[in-house]
C-alpha cells in the first residue's frame, strides 16, 4: 500500500517532545489534522495533501476533492466526492456514495464497508484483514525399530506471527487503545496519586530509571527466595503482581505528562481524564512502533518501562516531604514569649 505510515509516525513522535504548534504544515505538507472533532469538505472545496482525523467523522460532499489520503481514527468515514489517494479508517465505518471516487487503496480495521455499486474504488480493498493461519505441524516421522538412531528427526518450527509486519502494528495499535481506556478509568479514581508519579518522571527520570533497573535487578532474585519456601508462593504471586502494576500506573503517570505537553504545545485546555488517556495512548502507540525496529527500539521500550516501574516504586514507598516552616522574625519570638 502507498500510504504514509512513516509520515503518521514522525508525526505521532511530536506528543513526546512537542516543540511547536502541530499544525498541518511540515509532516501534512498543506494537509489538516483535527483531535477530537468532525470535520466536512464541502462541495467544490479541494483540500491539497492528507486528512488525518483522531476521535472524529469526516465527510467528503459530492464535487469536493481531497488530493491525498483520508486517514481517521475513531471514527466514520462517509465519502460522495474525490480522493486522490488512500482511505483509511481505524475503529470506524466507511460509506462511499455514488459518486466516490477513491484512486488508493481503501482499508477498513475494526469497521464496516458500505460502497455503493456506482461508486468507484481504482485500488484494493482490505477490511479487517486477520493474520495468516498458522500451518499445522508435521507428523514426526516414526523411528526404525532395528537400525540405531543418533538423534531423533526435530520437529518444523510454528511460523511466528512476528514476522507479520501488519500484525504487529494492528496488535500495538489495539494494546494502545485497552491501555488507553484503563488510563481513563484510572485517572477518574487516582488522580492525586497519578499527578505525584507523573511529578517524579518528569523531575528525576534519571533517579527514576536507576530506581526501576535495581527492583527489575532484585525482584527476582527475592521472587525465588519465597518459591522456594513453598508456604511463601502466595507472596511471590502477589510481588510479581505488584511489579506489573508498578509497571502501569508508572505508564499512565508519564502518558498524563505526554498529554499536558501535547495541550499546551496546541494552546487547548482538556480535562485531565481525557488528557491522562490521550496522552497514555499516544506513548505506548508510539514506544509500540518503535519497539518494531530491531535492537534499538527494544532498548528505548526497556528504558520507558524501567523509568514507570522507578517512578512508581520511589513514590509509593517513600517519605511525605517534610514541610518547610519559614524561621521567626525577632518581634514574633518576644511576642510568643
Amino acid at each position: 500500500m502507498k500510504i504514509k505510515i512513516l509520515s503518521l509516525l514522525l508525526l505521532l513522535t511530536l506528543v513526546v517532545l512537542p516543540l511547536q504548534s502541530v499544525q498541518a504544515k511540515g509532516i501534512l505538507e498543506d494537509g489538516k489534522l483535527i483531535f477530537g472533532d468532525n470535520y466536512t469538505l464541502k462541495e467544490g472545496e479541494v483540500l491539497d495533501g492528507d486528512l488525518v482525523v483522531f476521535g472524529g467523522n469526516v465527510t467528503i460532499e459530492d464535487g469536493a476533492t481531497v488530493n491525498g489520503s483520508v486517514v481517521v481514527f475513531g471514527g466514520n468515514i462517509n465519502a460522495n466526492g474525490s480522493i486522490s489517494q488512500e482511505v483509511v479508517a481505524f475503529g470506524g465505518n466507511i460509506q462511499l456514495g455514488e459518486t466516490a471516487i477513491v484512486n488508493g487503496d481503501v482499508v477498513l480495521y475494526g469497521g464496516n464497508l458500505d460502497a455503493d455499486p456506482k461508486a468507484q474504488m481504482k485500488g484494493e480493498t482490505f477490511t479487517n484483514v486477520d493474520a495468516p493461519a498458522v500451518p499445522a505441524i508435521p507428523a514426526i516421522p516414526a523411528i526404525p525399530g532395528i537400525p540405531s538412531v543418533s538423534t531423533a528427526p526435530s520437529v518444523p518450527s510454528v511460523v511466528d506471527f512476528g514476522g507479520n509486519p501488519l500484525f504487529n502494528a494492528l496488535n500495538v495499535i489495539l494494546r494502545a487503545l485497552a491501555i488507553g481506556a484503563l488510563a481513563m478509568l484510572v485517572s477518574v479514581f487516582l488522580q492525586p496519586q497519578i499527578d505525584r508519579v507523573s511529578q517524579t518522571v518528569a523531575s528525576q527520570p534519571l533517579v527514576a530509571g536507576g530506581f526501576g533497573l535495581l527492583t527489575v535487578f532484585i525482584a527476582p532474585f527475592a521472587i525465588v527466595l519465597l518459591v522456594i519456601t513453598i508456604l511463601l508462593i502466595p507472596i511471590a504471586i502477589i510481588g510479581v503482581f505488584i511489579l506489573i502494576l508498578a509497571w502501569l500506573f508508572g505508564t499512565i503517570a508519564m502518558g498524563q505528562e505526554v498529554g499536558e505537553r501535547f495541550t499546551r504545545a496546541i494552546n487547548k485546555t482538556w480535562a485531565p481524564v481525557l488528557t491522562t488517556s490521550f496522552g497514555t495512548f499516544m506513548l505506548v502507540l508510539v514506544s509500540g512502533f518503535l519497539g518494531m525496529i530491531p535492537c534499538f527500539g527494544g532498548i528505548i521500550v526497556a528504558l520507558l518501562g524501567l523509568m514507570a516501574i522507578g517512578a512508581s516504586m520511589m513514590t509509593w514507598f517513600r517519605s511525605r516531604a517534610p514541610q518547610i516552616i519559614p524561621p521567626a522574625s525577632p518581634m514574633e519570638v518576644i511576642a510568643g514569649s
